[in-house]
């Protein structure tokens, strides 16, 4: 699958959406933190994205699971898996919260096995567990993610004004 890119049509009416809603909601401007927002409204245009974390092949919809994925002591063969897969929740998480949030719901009571996860704590613990990997070759990245960590709820909210600037939302 092929990136979408930065001069695509749909990127820019993404960031244009993106910087909008920060505006309005008065969020700290980060060129950083619009770029990483804007890059995963385009990135989970396709599913494979979004349900990109894999266990022996099968895709993982549940947060619980993937955050037993992302374990080290249970799952993750490294510490790069570790992030790469906290990175994934995230990201996840504040999709759905912020676009379509009645997925979530759905998710907490399809399978069950996230009637006890609080996603807006486990995607706020997600980040922070990414930005502390602040070694290269993540450093750079770091301080974007302790950003969407600490406002996590904010930018979620700041999705979901995006989503009702689309045109259609299911």
């Amino acid at each position: 699958m092929k990136p979408v890119s930065p001069q695509h049509p749909l990127y820019g009416m993404f960031a244009e959406l993106v910087a909008g809603s920060l505006a309005e909601r008065r969020l700290p401007t980060d060129p950083k933190v619009d770029a990483y927002l804007t890059a995963l409204l385009v990135r989970f245009i396709h599913s494979d994205e979004v349900f990109a974390v894999r266990k022996q092949g099968r895709k993982l919809e549940s947060v619980i699971e993937m955050t037993a994925e992302a374990d080290v002591r249970l799952n993750a063969d490294s510490f790069e898996r570790e992030r790469q897969v906290h990175r994934h929740i995230g990201d996840f998480i504040l999709f759905w919260s912020g676009l379509y949030p009645d997925y979530l719901r759905r998710l907490k009571l399809g399978s069950g096995l996230d009637l006890v996860c609080d996603y807006t704590s486990q995607g706020r613990e997600s980040y922070h567990i990414v930005s502390t990997f602040d070694y290269p070759p993540f450093g750079e990245e770091a301080p974007t993610f302790k950003i969407l960590s600490e406002g996590f709820a904010d930018y979620s909210l700041a999705l979901a004004d995006v989503a009702e600037s689309l045109p259609y939302t299911a």
